[in-house]
């Protein structure tokens, strides 16, 4: 049996679980990586047993993101660690025809928390653990582009990521001198939990490709918007 080629990079994967955060962890892992991954709770979950064929990179952790004080809990556990990679992967989705006329507000304000807030809270409270060249990367989605939007439909999930992109460009303004790369990525529409039985893309196809978009900004510093293939999205 081959061995896996080792690096002494780093990955925090923040909501790593399941779909497209386990991948992410797993395709790290797969390239050489030690990774960080977490999960909400304490049951058991799919990380848990990528962990138990890791050879020890693997470390789990606990987190709730949309709960502050488990987010500095968690920064205090990790005190001391480096990452090359800090990734938020979170999101939530309601009723694809749901609009904003007949949305309740506790489900607008559920996604919202979920999909824009809390990711951005976890990048706040977690930069300084990330090497002065590292990146800081966040799960969004074509669905956040603005421009981008002439079909409608997912209405309150397109805006929830559309917030989430303007809450990155604005910590990316606040922080211009900041060498580390920040990227805000789509990865298409992609088979999972989230995305529904009728997405064109697998895991597969889309996870390895997401991985190498951010491995090819790795370095370059500044604030971009980019698909699973490495193109510009329209903000």
């Amino acid at each position: 049996m081959t061995s896996t080629p080792t690096t002494d990079r780093s990955a925090l994967i923040i909501g790593a679980s399941r779909g497209l955060g386990l991948a992410l962890a797993a395709e790290y892992l797969a390239r050489g990586w030690r990774v960080t991954g977490t999960v909400r709770g304490f049951g058991r979950t799919g990380l848990h047993d990528l962990a138990d064929s890791s050879d020890g990179r693997l470390r789990v952790e606990s987190v709730d993101i949309t709960v502050p004080e488990e987010v500095a809990a968690l920064h205090d556990r990790l005190a001391g660690t480096v990452f090359d990679l800090l990734f938020v992967n979170a999101g939530v989705t309601n009723g694809p025809e749901e609009t904003v006329a007949d949305v309740s507000t506790d489900t607008f304000t559920h996604v919202m928390v979920t999909n824009a807030l809390s990711p951005m809270r976890v990048v706040e409270a977690l930069r300084d653990l990330v090497a002065p060249r590292g990146t800081i990367g966040v799960m969004s989605s074509g669905q956040g582009s603005v421009a981008d939007n002439e079909r409608g439909g997912f209405e309150v999930y397109r805006a929830s990521k559309s917030a989430l992109n303007q809450l990155m460009r604005s910590f990316a303004a606040r922080r211009a001198d900041d060498p580390r790369t920040l990227l805000l990525i789509a990865p298409g529409w992609v088979r999972t939990g989230l995305g529904g039985p009728a997405a064109p893309l697998t895991v597969d196809q889309s996870i390895p490709r997401v991985v190498d978009t951010i491995e090819a900004q790795s370095g370059k510093g500044g604030l971009q918007y980019l698909d699973h293939q490495g193109r510009t999205v329209r903000w």
